[in-house]
């Protein structure tokens, strides 16, 4: 008997590793090499590519996939439908292969707002905030929320993610 929920609707590959209390919601694929932390929840439809990782107590809400070479640090909240990539220029006929992917790390305790955007190769710091619906193409602070496309740093928040000073 596992100490963790997986809803029968969703897959898990051989030689993934999931957290005990964590909750594995509908229609979700977790895919072969994944790590998942303790007390984790994934909402409908998330997809776990192969060898990432994910820490403990992350909230990952619907509709989002977690691409090889992402790897979401403990207390990470990704919003609905937001999106991750691995590949700068991507083509369908011209794949470069794992070995390629540009990494992304996402801290301790940052929050992504929904259907917001993370362009591969770069960090969120530490309890960082991203707005809903931004663009990430560089690195975030810790501590700093961004907004806008591209995101740029309109303020500071603590670790609770109230906002504790505002950019002019």
């Amino acid at each position: 008997m596992s100490d963790y929920y997986i809803h029968e609707s969703s897959y898990i590959d051989d030689g993934v590793k999931i957290g005990s209390g964590t909750k594995i919601w509908h229609f979700c694929h977790i895919q072969k090499g994944a790590i998942i932390g303790e007390n984790c929840s994934l909402g409908q439809n998330v997809n776990v590519s192969n060898n990432v990782t994910i820490g403990n107590e992350c909230k990952i809400q619907n509709n989002v996939s977690i691409y090889e070479g992402v790897e979401l640090e403990a207390g990470v909240f990704c919003g609905p439908s937001c999106v991750f990539t691995n590949d700068l220029t991507p083509r369908a006929r011209y794949p470069k292969g794992h070995d390629n992917y540009k990494k992304t790390l996402v801290k301790e305790g940052a929050t992504i707002g929904a259907n917001a955007t993370i362009v591969c190769g770069h960090t969120v710091g530490k309890c960082a905030m991203i707005a809903a619906g931004a663009v990430v193409t560089k690195d975030v602070p810790d501590y700093t929320l961004v907004a806008g496309v591209p995101a740029r740093a309109v303020g500071r928040v603590d670790e609770y993610g109230n906002i504790v000073e505002k950019f002019t």
